[in-house]
């Protein structure tokens, strides 16, 4: 295969990845690192590093879109990155010091979970609970637009979700992903922010998460240029189409659609991680 057919294989792949990503929050780094580690053979630590560079892309690309037209909660993304930052940049200096069939099962764990999350229902939580104070204080309680005209949401829990982004934060610097499923739980499940808003926030906050784990990985040498240019591009510009999408259309099949890929993914990566294929 020529440097040319790799990049443009990569990069195809790449846009598919970034369009899914961002149709359901969870990134598309959960699709990139399985297809150039069992794909086209890369290695795993070169992968997470042009994922988390993807990573960035898919934010950019998403979240303008997103916080356009009104979705995103700006204020709870920004207090709730502080969270991710630490914990990126303890999974990223992690994943130098630990062996690639370890990363590989850890990566098939989430690939499994992130299946198993796209294929719940989802609902929009209502506005029938008692305003948090400290949601008050940071004023963190917004509102989006919806069919019917704009809708006002409280948060709630907002210490143990910011527990839960530390958590997606070390994820996201160990295997290379946006950590969107750790993200949308905690503020889907946990800070009961509507599912859109959840979503679109996830999105706003994986560009901040990935750059302090993308830093390590620089520092360590295990971002390759060459590798991680065309997978940027092809996240950037699928992206941007998935954040068009979502904004016009229900994701629920396409959600079971995703679920079901990286689920195949997940077995994948498992199996190559114990039989130390990778």
């Amino acid at each position: 295969m020529t440097i040319l057919e790799f990049s443009l294989l990569t990069g195809l792949g790449s846009l598919l990845a970034g369009f899914l990503g961002a149709l359901t929050g969870l990134g598309g780094g959960v699709v990139i690192v399985p297809l150039l580690t069992l794909g086209f053979g890369v290695d795993v630590r070169y992968a997470v590093g042009a994922s988390l560079v993807s990573v960035i892309a898919t934010s950019s690309g998403a979240a303008a879109a997103y916080v356009r037209e009104g979705f995103s909660n700006i204020r709870a993304g920004m207090f709730l990155e502080i969270a991710t930052t630490i914990g990126a940049l303890f999974g990223a200096a992690m994943a130098c010091c630990v062996s690639p069939s370890l990363i590989a099962i850890i990566f098939g764990l989430m690939l499994a979970y992130s299946a198993f999350q796209s294929a719940l229902p989802r609902r929009d939580h209502t506005t029938d609970y008692r305003p948090s104070r400290l949601a008050g204080i940071l004023r963190l309680d917004s509102s989006y637009p919806t069919p019917e005209g704009v809708k006002f949401y409280h948060v709630h829990r907002i210490l143990g979700g910011f527990a839960l982004m530390i958590l997606a934060g070390v994820l996201s610097g160990l295997l290379g992903i946006g950590s969107g499923a750790m993200k949308v739980l905690a503020m889907d499940q946990v800070m009961r922010l509507p599912f859109k808003v959840s979503t679109t926030t996830s999105n706003f906050m994986i560009g901040v998460t990935a750059a302090a784990g993308a830093g390590v990985y620089l520092h360590k040498g295990y971002i390759d240029p060459g590798l991680a240019m065309p997978v940027m591009l092809g996240v950037l510009v699928g992206a941007t189409l998935g954040a068009r999408v979502l904004a016009r259309a229900p994701a629920r099949g396409l959600r079971l659609v995703f679920g079901a890929v990286i689920l195949v993914l997940a077995v994948e990566m498992l199996y190559n991680g114990l039989s130390g294929r990778i």
